[in-house]
């Protein structure tokens, strides 16, 4: 109950006033069934209502409550890509997004809320139908100004604020206790803290909130403008304009709820000083923004960039803009959409959309443009501004998404494939595949796209996400066309990009002559241009090359030489990409001590960079060097933690990896039936993800000659076979607990050495601990985490017991006593126990 929750809600720029009655009904049908839809029209506060249900039902949903924000999305895989990126699922290579998602949200008990649904009611409805049907601890949030049905679900209409009823001969209420005008001298106060109203202000209020339909966004910004224009002067503005003809429908025709929102941001707009209007309107181009963007894309000689600040200040003290958290150090805003879709209205009617639709789009091209540069530049410089651009990017995605959607619907392919191009390093890095081949395909179908000149570059970009995707095929098609028109061209960059890119989809595909042909090339023309990204992309692949030919030292020395390039440029990650190829290398060769410092080291930049899928593979592979190093503790710990985070990211092909690696570690140990179970799981993993299937009880076919004790094993896998993913990870989780309180266990004269673990060099242990257990106390060489971790574990808690009583996780746990053990050249907790229980003793 007091462990913080998981979530990624938004934080709401103002607080949230009254609807009890409504958060009430909610809670009680999201306990009761598994979809609601918020229904409501635009400005009523359906996404307010939802963010504040969301955050009262943390406790219910131990996985997390989620949020997607689904207003400029159009198709199915959108949505999904849109989920995997709130839940933190990354794409598996090779495999539909579709299926990932599901599969990884199988087993979770968590809330999904997906805002804004009305302009893809059908994708979401198939979407959310397959997630209900597959996924039976998934409950899913609507909002949409449709309804949204979902089997078994309820469509709930969000009623408009409204004034309490008058009973018959009592005295009429307060209005100061009502819903709207609680929220309209909260946003009053809010501009103006030393607002107040008499008694005969309250009833003018409560008439204003009426005049507003009960909106709850047309009452916020009446209250912003409440201090400065007075209470009794903005009531009859207000209700003069609304009786006004230019405002009715028609003669005789009342006013809908539908339209009084514009009607009443159409008042507080023609209110705006001329600056604050034309401002508004220009900042309808973005889906989010911060100062220098807005200073760059909307000043003018009309509205100087000087200007831009103030005038910012004043539209988000009228509560016509919102602040939305800060990215780097800049705060960064959003307009609501229906006042974003006012604004844009406005902006075409001043004649104004293309221009500043153009001026946008000229800025974002600068910017992924630089993003491209910076990661591919061969110029030294720190990774803190070399990543400032893929940070960038990251914080305006939304409004690139929106560009990328305008030029689709213009056909305007140039500018679309332009932005294509600089952005497959976004997509590559943050594992958005499908994403980006969706927009690149749809570009590239545009009739102006083969005349297009970026076209060429595209076609070597949408390769590169062919590759990373295992579509080997496509990626050959399209590099070696995308190669030959930039030969053509005379574009050498992405000559130089082609071949390595066709280097490296050849050495997947074994065709090992092609490649060295390639790669020899690209390394040629990269020391040529003095490119020494290229060079060490070059270097890499030729390691993997002289690898597969059995040459480890040639490949080693390969990989050395590419890693020395990087690190001189500080190109952190492509550091990490060299070096989980080494270590994988040195891993095979038997050469564990470089296999383990190329983990380690590769584990401290995928960090550094966020790359979840990459940082799983590094703990496994410590994991996994640890156990051929015979420390047993520490194998568990860093496999346990790979296979949990290679679990709740969707990887399922590293997920069985990890678990084949904890069941031959447990077999080792004795641990004989569980072990057996992982790995029949692990196998189903596999099997599904398309990797090659094996007989039972693979991989321990050959350990046991015994009849009755094979056939033992086998019943033992066979029972893994049915165990759900969830259920295995969390067996593992305890098999681990179990393996590293149990001894090691003598192997078995009948058992004989594993075929797919090589000695080809003896194996050696890592450098010495950093401190003396004998003459270093606890307090001396740990941190204070550490420290507390250390005290648990030497009173006999286990990861999960420690990971209860300090709010952490179980792998956070298991990660600090790894750390401990290998700080202090322990083996076990047993070693760490009595190391605490000696200086205690002291």
């Amino acid at each position: 109950m007091t462990a913080p929750a998981r979530h990624n809600l938004p934080r709401p720029g103002t607080g949230f006033v009254g609807r009890e009655p409504d958060l009430s009904d909610l809670l009680h049908l999201l306990g009761t069934g598994r979809s609601v839809n918020i229904r409501g029209v635009d400005g009523i506060g359906k996404t307010r209502l939802a963010l504040r249900v969301a955050e009262q039902s943390t406790v219910s949903f131990p996985d997390g409550v989620w949020f997607a924000d689904l207003t400029d999305v159009r198709t199915g895989l959108e949505v999904h890509a849109r989920i995997a990126e709130a839940v933190g699922v990354v794409e598996e290579p090779g495999q539909p997004l579709a299926i990932t998602v599901t599969e990884a949200l199988r087993d979770r008990r968590l809330l999904l809320i997906l805002d804004s649904c009305e302009h893809v009611a059908a994708e979401v409805t198939e979407v959310g139908e397959a997630l209900l049907e597959s996924c039976p601890s998934v409950t899913l949030l609507l909002t949409s100004e449709q309804p949204v049905r979902l089997s078994g679900g309820t469509v709930w209409m969000v009623p408009p604020m409204s004034l309490p009823p008058t009973a018959r001969n009592a005295p009429p209420p307060d209005p100061t206790t009502a819903e709207p005008v609680r929220l309209f001298m909260d946003r009053a106060r809010a501009r103006d803290p030393r607002f107040t109203v008499s008694p005969a202000e309250s009833e003018t209020v409560a008439a204003l909130c009426a005049l507003a339909g009960g909106m709850p966004l047309g009452i916020e910004v009446l209250g912003a403008a409440a201090p400065e224009r007075g209470v009794y002067e903005l009531f009859r503005g207000v209700h003069d304009h609304l009786s006004s003809p230019e405002a009715l429908p028609g003669p005789g025709q009342a006013v809908t709820r539908n339209q009084v929102l514009p009607l009443v941001l159409g008042y507080v707009y023609l209110g705006l000083p001329e600056p604050e209007r034309v401002l508004l309107r220009r900042l309808s181009v973005f889906r989010g923004w911060d100062l220098e963007l807005a200073e760059q894309v909307c000043s003018d000689e009309g509205l100087p960039e000087t200007d831009i600040l103030d005038l910012l200040t004043s539209l988000l003290d009228r509560s016509l803009i919102t602040v939305t958290g800060e990215f780097e150090g800049r705060v960064r805003y959003r307009l609501p959409e229906a006042v974003r879709r006012f604004a844009e209205e406005r902006l075409i009617a001043a004649g104004e959309s293309d221009t500043f639709q153009d001026r946008l789009l000229e800025r974002m091209l600068l910017l992924v443009e630089d993003l491209g540069r910076k990661l591919e530049s061969s110029r030294s410089m720190s990774w803190s501004e070399r990543d400032s651009g893929r940070q960038r990017v990251i914080a305006e995605y939304d409004t690139l998404r929106s560009l990328l959607r305008r030029s689709h619907q213009r056909g305007a392919a140039e500018s679309g494939l332009r932005l294509c191009v600089s952005l497959v390093a976004h997509w590559v890095s943050h594992n958005n595949y499908s994403e980006g081949a969706h927009w690149m395909d749809r570009l590239l179908a545009l009739e102006e796209a083969d005349k297009a000149p970026s076209r060429a570059r595209a076609l070597v970009g949408r390769a590169q996400l062919a590759r990373v995707r295992r579509d080997h095929d496509l990626a050959l098609s399209l590099g070696e066309e995308g190669l030959r028109l930039c030969r053509e061209n005379g574009d050498d960059t992405f000559v130089r990009t082609s071949l390595n890119l066709l280097a490296l989809v050849e050495v997947r595909e074994h065709r090992t002559d092609r490649a060295s042909v390639r790669v020899e090339e690209a390394l040629r023309l990269c020391r040529e241009s003095g490119d020494l990204w290229g060079e060490a992309i070059a270097l890499g692949t030729r390691a993997v090359l002289v690898a597969r030919q059995g040459d480890y030292p040639t490949a080693d020395h390969h990989y050395n030489a590419a890693l020395t390039l990087l690190r001189g440029i500080d190109h952190r990650w492509g550091v990490g990409v060299i070096l989980i190829g080494q270590a994988r290398a040195a891993e095979a060769n038997g050469d564990l001590m470089t296999a383990d410092r190329c983990y380690r080291e590769a584990l401290d930049t995928q960090r550094l960079i966020g790359a979840t899928a990459e940082e799983a593979r590094c703990l496994s592979g410590i994991g996994r060097v640890a156990h051929a190093q015979g420390s047993i503790g520490q194998a568990y710990d860093y496999l346990s933690e790979g296979l949990l985070l290679s679990h709740q990211s969707g990887q399922r092909a590293e997920a069985a990896r990890s678990l084949l690696s904890i069941a031959r570690l447990a077999f080792e140990n004795g641990l004989r039936e569980p072990a057996c179970r992982l790995a029949g799981a692990a196998v189903v993993l596999r099997e599904r993800v398309g990797l090659p299937a094996h007989g039972a009880p693979w991989p321990f076919v050959d350990v046991e000659r015994v009849r009755r004790r094979r056939r033992q094993l086998v019943a033992w896998w066979e029972q893994g076979r049915l165990l759900g993913q969830t259920e295995v990870v969390a067996e593992a989780e305890r098999l681990a607990e179990e393996g590293r309180r149990a001894p090691m266990a003598p192997r078995r004269r009948t058992e004989e050495p594993e075929p797919s673990r090589p000695r080809k060099r003896a194996a050696r242990r890592p450098t010495g601990p950093t401190h003396s257990p004998e003459t270093t106390s606890p307090q001396e060489s740990l941190t204070k985490r550490e420290l507390e971790i250390a005290r648990l574990v030497s009173t006999g808690k286990s990861n999960p017991e420690i990971a209860r009583t300090l709010f952490i996780t179980p792998s956070t746990a298991a990660r600090h006593v790894a750390n401990i053990n290998r700080k202090m050249g322990f083996h076990s907790r047993t070693q760490i126990t009595a190391w605490v229980e000696l200086h205690q003793a002291g």
